[in-house]
């Protein structure tokens, strides 16, 4: 490919309103343009890297026995009231009335649709276990598209769904999708950790995500220094206190905090620190409040509070209700009296001699104690993990990260299976739930995380299996008839080798080709230019070391893989830091 014909439209300076590197990189390097709030068009270099790693995906996936089937976007809301989540999904959830009257959905996942297509197509144990994948465009209507392609409206997925008759089987499914993935996330060249998640909106228990570490991610990421254990923060363990606070217990006393309502304002006035209160949130669980207590430096964990009440529909009360369950003003609620359930976590257990709103206005209660005052109903993990924690796998200590989740897998159960009826008969002509597990990748977010990994000052550096050319050949002044020719032969000699090289015939001066070259990411730059014509030479440049090999004219095809492989092994150790 010559440049003077491939739309790179690459850009000088940063664009606006962009959050991360990669976001930036990928508009100046002309890989992306924004056509509206979370949604992109993909330019030719763009839709070449994006192809790459779709290839990369389906190789790994057929390798793995999946088989490849394609879903359509467009699906019948029917199908979602069926599963019970056409009201789960809320505002994400595009839709639209047809003109039949019909409510439709632009897919936001395919777990229904597949789950449509086994329960008519399977009905014998002799069909299982199978595994059906698909790479298709997904549509969320977040309220907040940000981070370029990382969380953007519409996205490309692959998504597979493994079909078994046991827990055996699926436990196999399972383990050969984590092998398949990380062999896809190997050859992508990216750093990734595997750590415990939480479900969500996908139900199952097991549940793991491959995490790209980066400040740019979203999720925070929970990980000892010691041992293996690592979790994202929805699903993140805190540990017990192992031992209680010891002093002689005081009597409790009311005392008046007038307009003192946060955290802060208490402990400024009262002079004691955060950790002597206990926070009592009021919550409204399928319609019940609900008080969580804990200690006033940490948060609830909403996602642990949903598993431990075993709801998906749970809040934060409004005032009107805090005020009529609890007899006092949002900020003033306390444990002692509530004619309500009262849940605690582990570390408010540790604790003596504490203060708790008194439900009631200006007013906070000192020197509360647990079974003297009042009892929760029972104590458990109910908040946030924080730096410095233990770990709940050894005597470790936990520190926290972001990420870039770009895999997800599910050990799903008959969660849909059931609910959609797609059933099998055994050998003996018995009805049973197929038993199902979920496969998912962002295979935007692969390109995205890898510029969040790899670039400098300069822009894009590339995983090997990534980047859109192999190399470039920068004819300096390409109007110069023996520069063009000595370029045009290496162009051929390197395209009849099957290296994928850009031929830079552009008529602009050496500073901006090189600019350009650097900026994109190209691997290996080829320079051909009067000075190294005189010596029948050329200079060739790796995209991430500053020093030039020279090389004979003649010996660019014969050396040409042995510079690829060493670009190759240079972004393996990059990785592997």
């Amino acid at each position: 490919m010559r440049w003077s014909n491939y739309l790179i439209p690459t850009l000088k300076e940063d664009p606006s309103e962009t959050d991360t590197i990669s976001q930036k990189l990928m508009i100046r390097a002309g890989l992306i343009r924004k056509l509206g709030s979370g949604i992109y068009n993909y330019l030719p270099a763009g839709f070449k890297v994006l192809n790459k790693a779709i290839n990369i995906v389906r190789e790994e996936m057929n390798r793995a026995g999946a088989q490849e089937i394609l879903m359509p976007v467009l699906q019948p809301s029917e199908l979602w009231i069926e599963s019970e989540r056409f009201n789960a999904f809320g505002p994400l959830m595009c839709k639209f009335t047809d003109r039949t009257g019909k409510i439709m959905v632009l897919g936001p996942t395919h777990e229904e649709v597949v789950t449509h297509i086994v329960r008519n197509e399977i009905s014998s144990y002799k069909q299982l276990p199978i595994n059906l994948y698909q790479i298709q465009t997904k549509f969320r209507d977040e309220i907040r598209p940000r981070f370029g392609v990382i969380r953007s409206k519409e996205f490309l997925m692959k998504d597979a769904y493994s079909f078994d008759t046991s827990k055996g089987g699926l436990d196999k499914s399972f383990d050969a999708m984590y092998k398949a993935y990380s062999s896809i996330f190997d050859r992508c060249g990216l750093k990734y950790k595997i750590v415990l998640a939480d479900s969500g909106l996908m139900g199952g228990d097991t549940s793991l995500e491959f995490m790209i570490p980066a400040e740019s991610g979203e999720d925070l990421l929970v990980s000892c220094g010691k041992c293996r254990y690592s979790a994202n923060m929805e699903k993140a363990e805190c540990r017990p206190p192992q031992s209680l606070e010891q002093e002689p217990l005081k009597a409790s006393e009311s005392v008046l905090t007038p307009g003192k309502s946060t955290i802060d304002a208490v402990t400024e006035f009262l002079k004691v620190p955060a950790m002597k209160l206990v926070k009592t949130l009021i919550y409204v669980a399928d319609g019940k409040p609900v008080a969580v207590l804990v200690r006033g430096d940490h948060d609830v964990n909403e996602t642990k509070l949903a598993h431990i009440l075993n709801t998906a529909n749970i809040a934060m009360a409004d005032k009107e209700t805090i005020e009529k369950t609890t007899g006092g003003p949002l900020g003033f609620s306390g444990p002692v009296g509530l004619k309500m359930t009262v849940i605690a976590d582990h570390s408010v257990k540790a604790l003596k001699n504490f203060v708790t709103g008194a439900n009631k206005a200006d007013t906070h209660l000192t020197n509360v104690n647990l079974d003297r005052d009042f009892t929760p109903a029972q104590f458990v993990d109910a908040r946030v993990c924080v730096t410095g924690d233990k770990c709940p796998k050894c005597d470790g200590t936990l520190s926290i990260s972001r990420g870039i989740e770009i895999g997800h897998i599910f050990k799903l159960g008959t969660k849909y299976s059931q609910k959609l009826g797609a059933l099998y008969l055994d050998e003996k002509g018995a009805s049973h739930p197929i038993i199902m597990g979920c496969y998912g990748i962002g295979v935007n977010r692969i390109i995205a995380s890898a510029l969040e990994l790899f670039n400098d000052q300069d822009g894009i550096i590339w995983p090997p299996n990534l980047a859109p050319f192999q190399a470039v050949i920068s004819a300096i002044n390409p109007r110069d008839e023996k520069i063009a020719a000595a370029a045009n032969g290496i162009y051929e000699t390197l395209k009849g080798m099957n290296i994928d090289v850009l031929l830079d015939d552009r008529d602009v001066s050496a500073g901006v080709k090189f600019k350009d070259a650097d900026l994109i990411g190209m691997p290996i730059r080829i320079t051909v230019g009067s000075k190294t014509l005189k010596s029948n030479t050329v200079d060739v440049k790796l995209r991430m070391q500053k020093e030039q090999y020279t090389v004979n004219i003649n010996e660019v095809g014969v050396k040409i893989h042995g510079f690829w492989n060493e670009y190759t092994t240079l972004m393996e150790k990059m990785r592997l830091q």
